[in-house]
């Protein structure tokens, strides 16, 4: 909640009482209010095209407590930059108008409203605007003489923002501009004579992107030809060579200008030997650089326009320096062969010439001229040679060698387990010059090559082997074209492992119902191969019973003698590389052995016995007392007499 106060306050009377002061004051100068909204709105859509006028509504909502007009700030943002800020007195929307909306309007706008400290900030709408206008090209001249400037302007109507012009020679760019105008202006040369074809294009780049515009109408330039050519003569007029005394002369002609003039340069080679405005005269003797043909080179230059003639002059060619074979191994012999493949045969002949090896240490002579059998040594070695003739000697470039290294410790390994019906990965390695070429066989049978061409990267094989049985394997490797010399490993033997199956469990006795101290075997058999470890397990536990790694498929678990204790349900586990198997269960039980049967049969008929010796004992005496304490009545006889 925010107390405003009035934008006027009224002069208050004296003699007013202070408490009726305060209270008036407060009641008519300050309104209590809140900003519950602000909306931006787009209209007619957030997708317009280049043209449109874009409407930007920003609406708010405020409560107040007396419903009278507050003074609001509304500030419109793109990109969070701030491009317009109005201040009104009303409660209406506030109203942004974009007349004729450009691609450079492409934004999020937001609408800010502030009412004495108080703001709130709409959320973002993005104002989406495409099309841009297609570029429109102007040129001074149609017409222009080589070398001279042509100027063009380029306009991207209506549109604003940062822009990029570009202009085009035949769709080759030949001149860039940046600006914050929609127009721009400038010149450049067109590179040859003929008829050129221009046309200009731009991009406006926006705080988010860069659009680009389409191509503009095409202009047609006609360049002409300047009338001039360099001339070079070298006398005296008849055929020259190499070591002949010399005069040059480098001039223009056909040049009819007035108003322009024109530079000559005259040089040998790479060497400038004069420079002026009109012609040239040079005296020399044809003596070339041992490493350089001998060429005379005349330039006129105008506009930035250059034309060139030039003249060689050669007593024989600058040698070429050339092996065979291509490629050498160290230790190998190769043949080095030094020739000019021209001379003037008016002045020598081929055996005129003189061919050296540099270094020449120890070189088998061939006998040919110019060629040299060398043996490859262990490193790289640069070797040059020269071809001399009338006092005239020149020089070869630079042939370096670099002698090969054969295939060396070729290793093959397996990177995987090899289990049956299942891929592997088989390495192949050696030492050598790059790129080597691997083979693998398998059981002498090629299965794959591999080329590698990169340093201490190994030969990777995929293989399956479908059958169990004996199974070799061996790279062979080779990094020379014109040699059989091939690098070969030792066999490697494969131990194939076949997953395990078929699991069965067996006990003996085969009654699973077992008296104490009796014997209990079980036997655990799989079908597949060793070393197979083997686990046998009583239900409930994570301990085994016993472990044994054998190479048989069998295992044996032996309790003997069995008690009460053993009574449980047991099972075997096997595993052996390539896969786990689980018997089933079997519940064995142990009971109570016979002659503890016997023992308490007759333990329970003595027990009886004795009871009944107990009782009849009791009775008997019981039987006893009786009489001792019983006395009869006395009777008299009498006897009766017939």
């Amino acid at each position: 909640m925010f107390w405003l106060p009035q934008p006027s306050v009224a002069m208050v009377p004296s003699g007013t009482p202070k408490y009726n002061l305060l209270t008036d004051f407060v009641k008519s100068h300050f309104i209590e209010f809140k900003i519950q909204s602000v909306e931006l709105i787009t209209e007619p859509r957030n997708d317009v095209t280049a043209g449109t006028n874009v409407t930007l509504r920003c609406h708010a909502t405020v409560s107040t407590s007396t419903g009278k007009g507050l003074i609001r700030e509304y500030t419109i943002l793109k990109n969070d930059k701030i491009v317009y800020t109005k201040t009104i007195g009303s409660s209406e929307d506030f109203v942004y108008q974009l007349h004729n909306a450009r691609v450079f309007s492409t934004g999020l706008y937001q609408c800010k409203l502030d009412i004495q400290g108080d703001t709130k900030l709409s959320k973002a709408q993005r104002l989406n605007v495409q099309g841009l206008s297609q570029p429109v090209l102007h040129l001074k001249m149609n017409v222009v003489n080589e070398g001279e400037e042509v100027r063009a302007t380029c306009i991207a109507p209506g549109e604003i923002g940062s822009f990029i012009f570009f202009f085009f020679d035949n769709d080759e760019q030949i001149s860039r501009v940046e600006g914050l105008s929609n127009q721009v202006k400038t010149a450049f040369r067109l590179s040859s004579a003929g008829i050129h074809k221009i046309h200009c294009s731009y991009k406006i780049r926006t705080a988010e992107d860069t659009f680009p515009s389409t191509k503009s109408n095409n202009v047609t330039v006609s360049v002409k030809e300047l009338s001039i050519t360099p001339a070079l003569k070298i006398s005296p007029n008849s055929t020259i060579y190499e070591g002949d005394h010399l005069n040059i002369s480098c001039s223009a002609q056909n040049f009819h200008s007035s108003s322009e003039g024109y530079k000559l340069f005259l040089s040998q080679g790479t060497k400038l030997l004069r420079t002026g405005n009109s012609t040239i005269n040079h005296n020399m003797v044809a003596a070339p650089k041992a490493s350089e043909a001998l060429t005379f080179d005349c330039r006129v230059e105008v506009r930035n326009v250059e034309k060139y003639t030039e003249k060689k002059i050669s007593l024989f060619s600058v040698p070429s320096l050339t092996m065979s074979p291509t490629e050498v191994f160290q230790g190998e012999i190769m043949t080095l062969t030094c020739n000019s493949d021209r001379f003037a045969s008016q002045r020598i002949n081929r055996e005129d010439l003189d061919y050296t090896l540099y270094p020449s240490k120890n070189l088998p002579s061939s006998g040919k001229p110019g060629v040299f059998n060398v043996k490859a040594l262990q490193n790289d070695f640069n070797y040059t040679c020269s071809a001399e003739a009338k006092g005239i000697k020149k020089d070869s470039k630079t042939l370096m060698i670099r002698p090969k290294v054969h295939v060396s410790a070729l290793k093959i390994s397996i990177e995987d387990k090899v289990i049956l019906k299942k891929s592997f990965t088989i390495l192949c390695q050696s030492n050598g010059s790059l790129p080597i070429n691997y083979t693998l066989f398998k059981n002498n049978v090629q299965v794959g090559t591999k080329v590698i061409r990169e340093r201490n990267r190994q030969a990777v094989f995929m293989d399956v082997i479908k059958e169990p049985g004996e199974i070799q394997y061996r790279c062979e490797a080779k990094n020379s074209l014109h040699s059989n010399k091939t690098g070969s490993s030792q066999h490697l033997s494969v131990n194939v492992i076949v997953p395990l199956s078929q699991m069965t469990l067996a006990v003996i006795p085969s009654s699973l119902e077992l008296s104490e101290g009796e014997e209990l075997h079980f036997i655990c058999s799989v079908n597949g191969t060793g070393p197979v470890t083997f686990k046998w397990y009583r239900t409930g536990s994570v301990v085994p019973l016993q472990t044994n790694t054998t190479t048989e498929t069998y295992s044996i678990l032996e309790i003997k003698p069995v008690s009460k204790n053993d009574s449980d349900e047991y099972y075997c586990e096997a595993s052996n590389g390539a896969n786990k198997v689980r018997s089933e269960h079997v519940n064995v039980q142990v009971v109570m052995a016979p002659w503890k049967k016997g023992l308490i049969v007759v333990a329970c008929l003595l027990l009886l016995l004795l009871v009944l010796l107990l009782v009849a004992s009791m009775l008997n005496i019981k039987s006893k007392r009786g009489r001792e304490t019983y006395s009869p009545p006395s009777t008299q006889a009498s006897v009766v007499y017939v």
